[in-house]
């Protein structure tokens, strides 16, 4: 996926109790690490986004350090002390990011924000791959975009060529984009066009650096 020019990796880490499916965990991300080690000459190059589908979001946060992740998002639905986790997270050497589900409202993340590097609005239900984008998740990204112009928004759920216009207008600004990716002729072509839609938006906002 970086030889496709994918900014970051989206890795996926479900524990079968958060959400029904069981994936990857600190192993793996561990030998992705090996596999493909960070670019000190460029931060941010190699970038491992982990996203954790996890109950107890707190006893992960060492292991994923350990093992190579940049950033690690956590469910607001997950933790009871968002703010201590967030805290925890730093402390490891990450960058915090929360994550909501579709049935959660937007306003939970408020409180948050201030301390946070990104929030992940959920456009499907978390735990399985290949479904079909929520559009009307979409005012969430666009309530959050209006009240925080430079935060990392991130959107996670059936992204692709037909869905980009609606998540880019919206004032999404970090794409996981998976099937379209991976079953795609030419991955480096939906890639580009997917980035080249959020640019658009992101310039038109005034909002790129």
């Amino acid at each position: 996926m970086f030889k496709c020019n994918a900014d970051w990796v989206h890795l996926d880490v479900m524990d079968g109790h958060f959400v029904p499916n069981l994936t990857m965990g600190p192993p793996i991300i561990s030998s992705l690490r090996k596999a493909v080690p960070r670019d000190e000459g460029q931060p941010g190059k190699f970038f491992f986004d982990c996203h954790m589908m996890v109950a107890n979001p707190e006893q992960w946060v060492p292991e994923i350090a350990d093992a190579g992740g940049d950033q690690y998002t956590f469910h607001y639905e997950a933790t009871k002390d968002p703010v201590g986790l967030v805290k925890l997270i730093k402390k490891h050497g990450m960058k915090a990011a929360c994550a909501i589900k579709p049935g959660t409202p937007v306003d939970v993340l408020y409180p948050l924000a201030e301390h946070l590097d990104m929030v992940l609005v959920m456009t499907v239900e978390p735990g399985f791959g290949g479904q079909s984008f929520m559009a009307d998740m979409m005012p969430k990204v666009e309530n959050l975009r209006a009240k925080y112009p430079h935060l990392n928004i991130q959107v996670d759920g059936g992204l692709g060529p037909k869905t980009i216009p609606a998540a880019a207008k919206a004032g999404a600004n970090v794409i996981v984009a998976g099937t379209s990716v991976f079953k795609a002729e030419k991955p480096e072509d939906v890639i580009q066009l997917l980035r080249d839609y959020v640019t658009k938006e992101l310039e038109s906002r005034g909002l790129l650096e």
